[in-house]
């Protein structure tokens, strides 16, 4: 049974309860005023969540803008900052009600006929019951969630450009008139890939996932402790702002990333699927990888680009990719085993 129709149900059972209730004390809908307005309070605010999340799709000009600030290790100088310049679409792959799935794909060099580089994607849940969490070196575990953490609000699950997790948080959604915002609590994530190809100094990044969604796009806003894991001690290296700025635009070129997608979306499909399966039903998983790509991240992406050139089908591709994913994976302690 799908997301959507467990949460119509339990939409249903209410309105049953309720009418229920008031049949049995001799009053009417109308002498229920408080059901009533928790009810429509309750519909209003998930509808204004989904809207928010939904706001995150569509064509823009991005910054990707990263500054180290402060160092906590007295010999430790500050690295140069990094600010980046894309083109990014973002599709909305799933809206199951209660999930909603958004897929970046980014637009890189010429405007009119640019190369597509499938980005990460970020999974939305409603009151989920269970939340990935990154514990370093490789491995994450998944954490269950009591009903009054998962009340009410949203989990987000980032996935890196091969589809493998990186890291999630859970929060609830808070609406302004002039932005909607939502923040987690500080979680643990791997080495982001502008640090894991030049630098080995440091082994996780603790940090605050902040989305704030506006009129003119939205940013996401990163506040980042990089943490220093080795010796059976943790220590804070350096702390980090990262702010990535989406303003809409209209793109041109646009037509190349839906091509990408409509080319090589059953590829992706099957990939996420293997991946959806270890944090529905595993416990705890790892993902070797290094910092080139050439364990796990690059040959899965190249197995995409391979079934768009139209050098394979996605079967033969996911075909290769289940082998390298099998090769690099374990699931509670064994390797995967890709069905």
């Amino acid at each position: 049974m799908t997301r959507l129709r467990l949460m119509t149900l339990a939409t249903a059972s209410l309105a049953a309860l309720t009418l229920g209730a008031c049949a049995s004390t001799g009053a009417t809908l109308n002498e229920a005023p408080h059901a009533q307005h928790a009810y429509a309070n309750h519909e209003s605010e998930f509808e204004a969540d989904r809207q928010a999340i939904l706001a995150m799709a569509g064509e823009y000009e991005v910054t990707f803008d990263f500054t180290e600030f402060l160092p906590i290790d007295a010999a430790y100088e500050l690295a140069d900052p990094k600010v980046t310049p894309a083109r990014e679409v973002v599709y909305v792959i799933a809206d199951e009600g209660d999930f909603i799935s958004l897929q970046h794909l980014l637009l890189v060099g010429d405007l009119e006929d640019p190369f597509v580089v499938k980005h990460w994607r970020q999974d939305w849940a409603y009151e989920p019951d269970r939340l990935m969490a990154y514990r370093g070196f490789g491995a994450w575990e998944m954490d269950d969630l009591s009903a009054d953490q998962s009340h009410g609000a949203w989990s987000q699950t980032v996935y890196q450009v091969d589809d493998s997790p990186r890291y999630a948080g859970i929060a609830r959604w808070e609406h302004a008139p002039e932005a909607s915002t939502w923040e987690p609590a500080r979680s643990w994530r791997p080495l982001p890939r502008r640090d894991a190809t030049t630098r080995d100094d440091y082994d996780v990044i603790e940090a605050v996932n902040r989305h704030t969604i506006l009129e003119w796009g939205w940013t996401h806003e990163q506040d980042n402790s990089k943490l220093v894991l080795r010796d059976g001690e943790e220590r804070e290296l350096v702390r980090e702002h990262g702010i990535n700025t989406y303003r809409r635009y209209d793109l041109e070129g646009d037509h190349a990333a839906r091509t990408y997608w409509d080319g090589t979306q059953d590829y992706w499909a099957d990939v996420r699927a293997v991946w959806d399966d270890i944090l529905e039903n595993a416990d705890r998983f790892t993902a070797e990888d290094d910092a080139e790509g050439t364990m796990l991240y690059m040959p899965v992406l190249n197995e995409g680009q391979a079934v768009l050139d139209g050098e394979q089908d996605s079967a033969a591709a996911f075909s290769n990719a289940a082998d390298v994913m099998e090769a690099q994976i374990t699931v509670d302690g064994e390797p995967l085993e890709v069905e």
